[in-house]
Protein backbone atom coordinates (compact mmCIF):
# COMPACT_ATOMS: atom_id res chain seq x y z
CA UNK A 1 0.00 0.00 0.00
CA UNK A 2 1.39 3.12 -1.45
CA UNK A 3 1.79 6.16 1.71
CA UNK A 4 0.70 9.56 0.65
CA UNK A 5 3.88 11.53 1.98
CA UNK A 6 2.53 14.85 3.71
CA UNK A 7 3.37 18.35 2.03
CA UNK A 8 5.94 19.06 4.74
CA UNK A 9 7.56 15.72 4.33
CA UNK A 10 8.19 16.55 0.29
CA UNK A 11 9.70 19.65 1.13
CA UNK A 12 12.58 17.92 3.22
CA UNK A 13 12.81 15.47 0.67
CA UNK A 14 13.38 17.99 -1.95
CA UNK A 15 15.66 20.00 0.00
CA UNK A 16 17.33 16.33 1.39
CA UNK A 17 17.79 15.82 -2.64
CA UNK A 18 19.60 19.56 -3.45
CA UNK A 19 22.54 18.71 -0.76
CA UNK A 20 22.60 15.22 -1.93
CA UNK A 21 23.10 16.31 -5.67
CA UNK A 22 26.14 18.48 -4.55
CA UNK A 23 27.39 16.02 -2.31
CA UNK A 24 29.79 15.02 -4.94
CA UNK A 25 33.43 16.65 -6.03
CA UNK A 26 32.63 16.24 -9.28
CA UNK A 27 29.39 17.94 -9.28
CA UNK A 28 30.47 20.77 -7.67
CA UNK A 29 32.82 21.00 -10.70
CA UNK A 30 30.10 20.91 -12.73
CA UNK A 31 28.00 23.50 -11.08
CA UNK A 32 30.63 25.94 -11.52
CA UNK A 33 31.35 25.26 -15.14
CA UNK A 34 27.89 25.54 -15.84
CA UNK A 35 27.80 28.88 -13.60
CA UNK A 36 29.92 30.60 -16.22
CA UNK A 37 28.26 29.38 -19.53
CA UNK A 38 25.65 27.14 -20.95
CA UNK A 39 27.58 24.00 -21.57
CA UNK A 40 26.91 20.10 -23.54
CA UNK A 41 27.81 17.17 -21.88
CA UNK A 42 30.75 16.36 -24.11
CA UNK A 43 32.34 19.67 -23.47
CA UNK A 44 32.09 19.13 -19.38
CA UNK A 45 33.18 15.51 -20.30
CA UNK A 46 36.43 17.31 -22.12
CA UNK A 47 37.19 19.49 -20.24
CA UNK A 48 36.76 16.86 -16.64
CA UNK A 49 38.71 14.01 -18.33
CA UNK A 50 35.56 11.61 -17.70
CA UNK A 51 33.46 9.80 -19.69
CA UNK A 52 30.36 11.32 -21.19
CA UNK A 53 28.15 8.73 -19.59
CA UNK A 54 29.60 9.78 -16.15
CA UNK A 55 29.31 13.05 -16.78
CA UNK A 56 25.53 12.59 -18.37
CA UNK A 57 24.57 10.52 -15.26
CA UNK A 58 26.39 13.95 -12.37
CA UNK A 59 24.08 16.38 -14.74
CA UNK A 60 20.87 14.27 -14.01
CA UNK A 61 21.67 13.83 -10.63
CA UNK A 62 21.96 18.09 -10.67
CA UNK A 63 18.81 18.48 -13.16
CA UNK A 64 16.34 16.06 -10.52
CA UNK A 65 17.78 18.15 -7.60
CA UNK A 66 16.12 21.74 -9.62
CA UNK A 67 19.77 23.14 -9.84
CA UNK A 68 20.68 22.48 -13.40
CA UNK A 69 17.74 23.27 -16.45
CA UNK A 70 18.44 21.78 -19.75
CA UNK A 71 17.47 22.50 -22.77
CA UNK A 72 17.88 21.28 -26.74
CA UNK A 73 20.54 23.23 -29.14
CA UNK A 74 20.78 21.65 -32.15
CA UNK A 75 22.45 18.00 -31.23
CA UNK A 76 23.15 18.60 -27.90
CA UNK A 77 21.22 18.74 -24.49
CA UNK A 78 22.55 22.35 -23.43
CA UNK A 79 22.57 23.10 -19.42
CA UNK A 80 22.69 25.67 -17.66
CA UNK A 81 21.66 27.17 -14.09
CA UNK A 82 18.22 27.20 -13.03
CA UNK A 83 16.83 30.34 -12.06
CA UNK A 84 17.07 31.89 -8.53
CA UNK A 85 18.84 28.61 -7.53
CA UNK A 86 21.90 30.54 -5.80
CA UNK A 87 19.29 33.21 -4.38
CA UNK A 88 17.97 31.30 -1.37
CA UNK A 89 20.81 31.90 1.74
CA UNK A 90 22.15 28.10 3.54
CA UNK A 91 19.37 28.96 6.08
CA UNK A 92 16.42 29.09 4.07
CA UNK A 93 17.62 25.81 2.24
CA UNK A 94 18.10 24.13 5.64
CA UNK A 95 15.33 25.50 7.98
CA UNK A 96 13.00 23.09 8.91
CA UNK A 97 9.07 23.96 8.90
CA UNK A 98 8.78 23.00 12.83
CA UNK A 99 11.03 23.50 14.91
CA UNK A 100 10.73 20.28 16.67
CA UNK A 101 11.42 18.53 14.04
CA UNK A 102 14.84 18.90 14.71
CA UNK A 103 14.45 17.67 17.84
CA UNK A 104 13.58 14.82 16.78
CA UNK A 105 16.78 13.75 14.80
CA UNK A 106 19.53 12.39 15.99
CA UNK A 107 22.80 12.42 13.47
CA UNK A 108 24.36 9.34 13.29
CA UNK A 109 28.00 9.82 14.58
CA UNK A 110 29.34 7.04 14.22
CA UNK A 111 28.56 6.80 10.64
CA UNK A 112 30.07 10.04 9.66
CA UNK A 113 33.13 9.17 11.02
CA UNK A 114 33.49 6.28 9.10
CA UNK A 115 32.60 8.26 5.83
CA UNK A 116 35.04 10.90 6.58
CA UNK A 117 38.10 8.10 7.59
CA UNK A 118 37.55 6.56 4.33
CA UNK A 119 36.17 8.75 1.75
CA UNK A 120 38.22 11.78 0.19
CA UNK A 121 36.83 13.92 -2.13
CA UNK A 122 34.37 11.34 -2.84
CA UNK A 123 36.06 9.16 -3.59
CA UNK A 124 36.68 5.76 -1.29
CA UNK A 125 40.90 5.61 -0.77
CA UNK A 126 41.03 2.40 1.08
CA UNK A 127 38.03 -0.81 1.64
CA UNK A 128 37.36 -1.07 5.54
CA UNK A 129 38.03 -4.73 7.16
CA UNK A 130 35.32 -4.79 9.41
CA UNK A 131 32.19 -5.70 8.15
CA UNK A 132 29.89 -3.09 9.89
CA UNK A 133 32.18 -0.12 8.15
CA UNK A 134 31.52 -1.78 4.81
CA UNK A 135 27.94 -1.96 5.48
CA UNK A 136 28.25 1.94 6.18
CA UNK A 137 30.41 2.91 2.80
CA UNK A 138 27.92 0.25 0.45
CA UNK A 139 24.64 2.41 1.86
CA UNK A 140 26.59 5.36 1.08
CA UNK A 141 27.80 4.46 -2.62
CA UNK A 142 24.19 2.88 -3.20
CA UNK A 143 22.54 6.18 -2.54
CA UNK A 144 23.97 6.80 -6.46
CA UNK A 145 21.57 3.98 -7.65
CA UNK A 146 17.48 4.56 -8.18
CA UNK A 147 15.13 2.61 -6.51
CA UNK A 148 12.85 0.42 -8.54
CA UNK A 149 15.07 0.68 -11.71
CA UNK A 150 17.03 -2.01 -13.64
CA UNK A 151 21.28 -1.67 -14.23
CA UNK A 152 22.87 -3.64 -16.71
CA UNK A 153 27.01 -4.42 -15.24
CA UNK A 154 28.01 -2.00 -17.10
CA UNK A 155 25.90 1.21 -15.88
CA UNK A 156 26.66 -0.26 -12.40
CA UNK A 157 30.65 -0.62 -13.08
CA UNK A 158 30.25 3.40 -14.38
CA UNK A 159 28.67 4.67 -11.50
CA UNK A 160 30.84 3.06 -9.03
CA UNK A 161 34.28 3.86 -11.09
CA UNK A 162 33.91 6.84 -9.15
CA UNK A 163 33.87 5.74 -5.88
CA UNK A 164 37.01 3.23 -6.55
CA UNK A 165 38.60 1.68 -9.08
CA UNK A 166 37.64 -2.28 -7.96
CA UNK A 167 34.21 -2.28 -8.82
CA UNK A 168 34.50 -5.49 -8.72
CA UNK A 169 34.44 -5.70 -5.22
CA UNK A 170 32.11 -3.21 -5.07
CA UNK A 171 29.69 -4.65 -7.13
CA UNK A 172 29.92 -8.25 -5.20
CA UNK A 173 29.56 -6.79 -2.27
CA UNK A 174 26.79 -4.44 -2.77
CA UNK A 175 24.92 -7.97 -3.98
CA UNK A 176 26.68 -9.55 -0.50
CA UNK A 177 25.15 -7.43 1.89
CA UNK A 178 21.84 -7.35 -0.06
CA UNK A 179 22.08 -3.75 -0.89
CA UNK A 180 21.46 -4.81 -4.53
CA UNK A 181 20.63 -8.21 -6.02
CA UNK A 182 21.29 -9.93 -9.00
CA UNK A 183 19.59 -11.58 -11.72
CA UNK A 184 20.56 -12.61 -15.00
CA UNK A 185 23.28 -10.12 -15.34
CA UNK A 186 20.77 -7.22 -14.24
CA UNK A 187 21.64 -5.10 -11.04
CA UNK A 188 18.48 -3.70 -8.68
CA UNK A 189 18.50 -1.86 -5.25
CA UNK A 190 16.83 -4.49 -2.77
CA UNK A 191 14.15 -1.93 -1.11
CA UNK A 192 15.03 -1.38 2.44
CA UNK A 193 12.94 -3.61 4.02
CA UNK A 194 15.08 -6.57 2.22
CA UNK A 195 18.04 -5.33 3.89
CA UNK A 196 19.78 -7.33 6.38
Amino acid sequence: MQTIKSDKEENLEARAQLFKALGHPMRLLIMNLVLTKARHGEELAAILHLNPATVSHHLTKLAEAGLLEARKDQYYQTYSLAQNVLQRTLDEVIRLPQPDLRAQVTPDAYREKVLRIFFKRGRLKQIPSQHKKQRIILEYIAQEFEPDRDYEEQEVNRILVEFNDDVAWLRRSLVEHKIMRREHGIYRLNPASEEV
